[in-house]
């Protein structure tokens, strides 16, 4: 049933959305046999039971996630979807007063921060394509799944003579409309030269193979934030959480709030379309 359902969502979303849809719905599906609901004559009040169920072992924001994304699969599969009964909002009620909506956020990377990850980068081309990875990701300031979307075709150069890279697609922009971001003439260098010896082709950032030569796909966004783990240990710096692939935003955004940066310029450069988003990130983190 589950796989037949997800053929029809199939192009409609990113592939990203897609398993975290399907994942959610799995989690639901388990639910209901292990308690015997009837999944598709499901009732607001097994609905309250489920989130009172993922409330007992989950963050809230996760709970969140979960009921909106089935609310999602439950509308478009024309199966009966119970987010707006008054047993599901006063069970998420109850659970925001009873456990707090805040959220955790990511350690910022910030400039002083990507300085010292830049020193333990090795002269080997892992190294290289680290460093290129921590300069994209700061300047950019994009989620680890764009970053690694990035092609060397995308590098442009503009007829102002300045130079910029083009992000084809991302989260808030899943038609492709296409966005064009300013890069400094240094991480230009570094793609330039990352390029002579990965071929100057295809996706940037790329894994290295256990002979040390760069594979031709690109890398797996997750091993983002694996990487960032281990330079992070290895430049013994002193956070108190670990870093993450949000990371990047999070400091670009806070160095360019302490620059006196205005906040739309900061929405603009970071993608973010709301205004809550943004300070989300940065309230935690801006009197520190």
């Amino acid at each position: 049933m589950i796989d037949q359902l997800f053929e029809k969502f199939d192009g409609a979303f990113a592939q990203n959305t897609l398993r975290a849809y399907k994942a959610d719905f799995n989690h639901f599906s388990d639910w209901c046999k292990k308690n015997k609901v009837k999944l598709k004559k499901s009732t607001g009040e097994e609905w309250k039971y489920y989130i009172e169920y993922c409330a007992s072992y989950l963050s809230t924001a996760t709970v969140r996630r979960r009921i909106n994304s089935l609310g999602t699969v439950h509308r478009l599969a024309s199966l009966p979807e119970q987010t707006r009964h008054p047993e599901v909002i006063l069970a998420l009620k109850r659970m925001h007063r009873q456990k707090g909506r805040a959220q955790k956020q990511a350690v910022p990377l910030t400039k002083d921060i990507l300085k010292q990850l830049l020193a333990v980068c090795g002269d080997d081309l892992r190294g290289q394509r680290n460093r290129v990875l921590l300069t994209l990701g700061y300047e950019t300031m994009r989620r680890r799944s764009e970053l690694c979307a990035f092609r060397f075709e995308n590098i442009q150069t503009l007829p102002n003579g300045k130079k910029a890279i083009l992000m084809e697609r991302s989260k808030t922009d899943q038609y492709g409309n296409g966005k064009i971001i300013p890069i400094t003439e240094d991480l230009y260098q570094l793609l330039s030269d990352w390029g002579e010896y990965s071929g100057g082709k295809g996706p940037i950032i790329r894994g290295i193979n256990r002979h040390g030569v760069p594979k031709t796909n690109a890398m797996c966004p997750a091993n983002v934030s694996l990487i960032l783990k281990k330079l992070q240990a290895k430049a013994k710096l002193r956070c108190e959480e670990l870093l993450s692939g949000h990371s990047f935003r999070v400091g670009r955004a806070l160095d360019l709030l302490i620059e006196g940066e205005p906040l739309e310029k900061i929405m603009l450069r970071g993608g973010w379309q709301m205004e809550s988003t943004a300070m989300k990130y940065l309230r935690a983190w801006q009197e520190i």
